[in-house]
């Protein structure tokens, strides 16, 4: 029904940027909060950032200052800016999407994980 397609990944050394990007598409009436996930080798997937429609931002404490979420609604798109990286950022990052659907007089919510795409930071 809806997918979510990340891109912008890869390998960069430590101290250096990436911009992830993932965009919605399918069948959307309209996208509540967006995020973005990560999950490390042997650890369990954790909330990096979140935004909502009207733009207000969450973070990890252990990313604040450093990276950046943003969206443009338009394209039903969210962003990640990360910079300053670490090697503890190496992990696969999701993104997240809270999505209305509606058929006729009827809406339901639901909430979708893209692919994934892998980040690595080297030292």
């Amino acid at each position: 029904q809806v997918q979510l397609v990340e891109s912008g990944g890869g390998l960069v050394q430590a101290g250096g940027s990436l911009r992830l990007s993932c965009a919605a598409s399918g069948r959307i009436f309209s996208i509540n909060a967006m995020g973005w996930y990560r999950q490390a080798p042997g650890k369990q997937r954790e909330l990096v950032a979140v935004i909502t429609t009207g733009g207000s931002t969450n973070y990890a404490d252990s990313v604040k200052g450093r990276f950046t979420i943003s969206r443009d609604n338009a394209k039903n798109t969210v962003y990640l800016q990360m910079d300053s990286l670490k090697p503890e950022d190496t992990a696969v990052y999701y993104c997240n999407a809270d999505v209305t659907h509606r058929s006729g007089t009827y809406y339901a919510a639901s909430t979708y994980w893209g692919q994934g795409t892998q980040v690595t930071v080297s030292s």
